[in-house]
């Protein structure tokens, strides 16, 4: 029997962890990597969400299933560090997604340019 893993669950449950391990929360930058990432500042963690992006482009072109399994774990970790600092949660990306399910991605991509072309510009 195997068991049914939960992703909506596992993504809440690692986002509670961050919010927790925030300096602001009490986390402790001298014994926690979130803490410290979240005390280094947005650029520190926007690097890292960069550095796990490449590694995951660079485990893709190697082929070794495993390995990308690794890499996008550490993405969507730094990624949900990254909207845990702008007081997102990882509901919001899932109801985009579920937003976008049924549509092409060309319709999607119509749809993002309008809205752009019809942005003021400064």
């Amino acid at each position: 029997m195997t068991t049914r893993l939960d992703g909506n669950d596992i993504l809440n449950r690692v986002a509670a962890v961050i919010e927790s391990r925030k300096p602001s929360n009490g986390g402790d930058p001298g014994t926690s990597y979130v803490a410290k990432l979240f005390d280094k500042g947005l650029d520190a963690i926007l690097k890292k969400v960069g550095e796990e992006a490449c590694e995951t482009v660079m485990a893709a072109k190697d082929g070794d299933a495993q390995k990308i399994v690794y890499e996008v774990a550490d993405l969507w970790f730094h990624s949900l560090i990254a909207l845990s600092h702008f007081g997102l949660k990882p509901e919001q990306v899932l109801a985009e997604l579920a937003r976008r399910e049924g549509l092409s991605g060309l319709q999607e991509f119509a749809a993002r340019s309008k809205i752009t072309e019809e942005e003021p510009n400064d």
